[in-house]
């Protein structure tokens, strides 16, 4: 073969993934520049009830000991009318769980509120399932829903429910707090990722009538949505994502309100987080699956289509960026030899495209909420090492979402009290884990040399790029062996 044709074997794939790289790159700028224009224009002046609907709030819980009395306690006191307000306690436990809800729920039931303890014979479903078997025995006309780590705040139902006062409205979705977003640099960096999603990707597709999801939590549901939807599923490890479809392309609006805040807790450890990631992104795919063909039949415009897609195919990117990441030292040694205009341009597309429609987009929504957001750019560096380092395990939940059905839900492990004082590591419950961090430690290592290859021959522009691939691999798979090596995580 000669040395033109190995040229090309290793840029023809590495420009062309880094074209659609590039491309969800643009789409962040897009939604920049609509979220900018758009926040001229404020809330506007939304739909109020004259008098408050009936509403049932479900909290489907899985072995949640140290978040499920928090999660009860906050639910029952919110300032709504007790005559109108329905709780469930969707339990599906094993553990000792069981017995703490039984306890909260007859303390709350002395107190006057209609709580109800709930029970399966079985997890068939996971969440849909429970939150399918609630909905039968259900008599509000609206379903609220939080998971074990939210804690919302006494007014959250009285202010949240106002949009479906609007016949046309099937859900409305608030905005996700954080109650431990300083607890460490991954809920940091965690926290600022959920922000971008919550405070200018939600906001943009709602106020441009494009479709958006409920989140699985901290959302409000009209009953007839979710029938006229199909119902709850669980052909997918998102089964709030494909409802959420489902129900738009049945002709439903969806509303969102992100100045009602619900704080939730973050995951703190690493193990935890890349399941909670990996569910969404084998989740998403799927999804696309199921819904994209039905979206691109129907007679939507096509804005909306096209929308969708990127929507749904986000996670693709975790997938795309491998091949870069595989083709780093070839392409490294190919641009050695190269013309000097060829490297710079390709550096700058890089860093326009990919680094710095990063820093914009979430600096934006840092800037939106938080009053100390300039000290925060400081932490951008880490976050885009963090998205990378999760390459690995993301695009083995992609490529599984492509061929795989739904698989088994796993939970994400909550620690409540636990994180007073860092005790989180005395929790009985664990994360499951795979051998990804074997992979991720490799491309740390692979990083590393190329690192060296890249000083060596003067190619100081790459410099910072790999440092930042090297950080973020070395970062999560080092932490992952760890976790396992200690024996904290389940195998």
């Amino acid at each position: 073969m000669s040395l033109e044709s190995i040229d090309y074997a290793i840029l023809a794939p590495y420009l062309v993934a880094m074209f659609f790289l590039m491309v969800f790159g643009l789409h962040r700028y897009v939604q920049v520049f609509h979220f900018c224009r758009l926040r001229r224009h404020g809330l506007g002046t939304p739909a109020r009830f004259d008098s408050l609907p009936t509403l049932t709030v479900q909290l489907p819980l899985y072995n949640e000991r140290y978040v499920a009395r928090r999660l009860i306690d906050a639910v029952c006191s919110q300032h709504y009318p007790r005559d109108l307000l329905e709780v469930q306690v969707l339990d599906d436990s094993t553990d000792e769980t069981r017995d703490i809800i039984a306890g909260r729920v007859a303390h709350w039931r002395e107190q006057g509120i209609d709580i109800v303890h709930v029970r399966r014979p079985d997890r068939k479903g996971f969440k849909a399932g429970a939150l399918a078997h609630g909905l039968q025995c259900s008599r509000g006309e609206f379903i609220a829903i939080f998971d074990a780590d939210f804690q919302p705040p006494p007014d959250l139902l009285r202010n949240g429910i106002q949009p479906l006062a609007d016949p046309r409205k099937g859900m409305v979705q608030m905005r996700w707090g954080h109650i431990n977003r300083d607890y460490s640099l991954l809920t940091r960096l965690q926290s600022i990722f959920l922000d971008g999603h919550f405070v200018i990707e939600h906001w943009v597709r709602y106020q441009r009538g494009r479709f958006f999801n409920f989140n699985g939590t901290a959302g409000i549901w009209r009953r007839q949505a979710i029938i006229d939807a199909g119902g709850w599923s669980a052909a997918t490890l998102t089964e709030d994502l494909d409802l959420s479809y489902r129900a738009q392309l049945a002709g439903w609006e969806f509303a969102y309100l992100p100045d009602v805040v619900a704080p939730a807790e973050l995951p703190v450890d690493i193990s935890a987080f890349k399941n909670q990631q990996y569910r969404w992104a084998r989740g998403s795919v799927q999804t696309a699956r199921r819904i994209l063909p039905r979206i691109w039949r129907s007679r939507l415009p096509r804005s909306v289509k096209l929308e969708a897609t990127i929507h749904l195919t986000a996670n693709f990117a975790y997938l795309l960026l491998l091949v870069p990441c595989v083709l780093a030292l070839p392409s490294m040694i190919r641009l050695y030899r190269a013309d000097r205009l060829e490297i710079l341009l390709l550096y700058v597309a890089f860093f326009v495209f990919a680094t710095l429609s990063m820093w914009v987009f979430f600096g934006v929504s840092q800037r939106r909420i938080y009053a100390d957001w300039k000290t925060r750019f400081l932490l951008f560096p880490f976050l885009m090492s963090l998205g990378i380092g999760m390459a690995i395990n993301n695009a083995r939940a992609v490529l599984e979402g492509l061929v795989l059905g739904a698989g088994e839900f796993v939970r994400t492990p909550k620690y409540g009290e636990l994180l007073a004082g860092k005790q989180h590591r005395q929790s009985s419950y664990s994360s499951q884990h795979s051998a990804n961090y074997w992979g991720e430690l490799l491309f740390a290592g692979y990083f590393a040399f190329t690192l060296i290859y890249a000083v060596l021959h003067g190619m100081y522009g790459a410099v910072p790029f790999l440092l930042i691939f090297l950080t973020g691999f070395a970062y999560v798979g080092l932490w992952s062996a760890w976790q396992v090596w200690r024996g904290r995580v389940a195998i």
